[in-house]
């Protein structure tokens, strides 16, 4: 066996470990009818259980509520971010204390903010609740119409950094020659961020939108945590139901399906943007 080999072969044994085995044993119980509850009357059963996912109402119920989660809190934590990240670099002072600040939420548990929010908003106990009634202004940040708002405000509150992380190195990376022409021929700061700084970030813009998009498809935590999928079915995202149909009720192999119907989703996605990522760099 060569070098090159015997150096990849601990890798290969980890990743096959932790990686290969649960997502073949995954596969195998997908073709099953395995019931933790009776696991003696296990049987093949094939693609059934993809077949009642498909005509499951409510997988695709939260399939919708996921990927309305995923472009509001993107779409927000984008400009959002961009902006930041805009001022950030025009900062002369205290730049790197003002940073620290700004990215302290991202290495925070996303249970433990999930957590910190179901109390800070809670409509008995919350402080923020109690400050607003106050003023006389009553409003349930969990009540209907509103939770899935309130957890995408939640996971903006988070994650916006990360944006503000990458967009910043991207800015800071930027030429200077063309600002300055820019600044010579008398462009204004709109013009000169339409034509010159959007289009040179580009490639930054479209690899934070792809990690962040795919990122946010996982979300689980502040669910879990705050809404337990309510009210009604409103935040109920598709890894929660994933969770609850495999944990919860015991039906570990249509959960098993849920999660590769899921993985096929995500890696069509995921191919689409990488294309768009490859796309923008050669159009550079």
């Amino acid at each position: 066996m060569s070098l090159r080999l015997r150096l990849m072969l601990p890798l290969v044994v980890v990743f096959s470990a932790s990686v290969g085995y649960p997502l073949l044993h995954a596969f195998y119980l997908s073709l099953t009818n395995y019931k933790i509850t009776s696991r003696g009357d296990t049987k093949i059963v094939w693609l059934q259980q993809y077949i009642a996912t498909l005509q499951d109402p409510n997988y695709w119920s939260s399939l919708r509520v996921t990927a309305v989660f995923v472009i509001l809190a993107v779409f927000i934590e984008f400009w959002l971010g961009l902006f930041v990240a805009l001022a950030l670099q025009k900062q002369r002072k205290i730049k790197d204390l003002t940073r620290s600040f700004l990215l302290a939420p991202m290495f925070v548990t996303p249970i433990a903010i999930g957590l910190m929010f179901r109390f800070i908003l809670n409509q008995q106990l919350g402080v923020i609740p109690t400050f607003l009634a106050k003023f006389g202004l009553a409003y349930d940040f969990f009540g209907p119409g509103k939770a899935l708002f309130t957890i995408v405000l939640i996971d903006v509150w988070q994650w916006t950094p990360f944006m503000v992380l990458l967009l910043l190195a991207g800015l800071e990376g930027l030429s200077k020659s063309p600002f300055e022409a820019a600044k010579i021929d008398g462009a204004s700061a709109l013009f000169t961020f339409r034509k010159i700084t959007l289009p040179m970030l580009m490639p930054v813009i479209s690899v934070a939108i792809l990690i962040r998009s795919l990122d946010a498809m996982k979300i689980f935590e502040y669910v879990f945590a705050i809404t337990r999928g309510g009210p009604a079915i409103e935040t109920m995202t598709i890894q929660y139901y994933t969770y609850q149909t495999g944990i919860q009720f015991y039906r570990l192999g249509l959960a098993s399906a849920m999660s590769y119907l899921m993985l096929i989703i995500v890696m069509i996605i995921a191919v689409i943007l990488f294309r768009r990522v490859e796309a923008t760099r050669k159009n550079q």
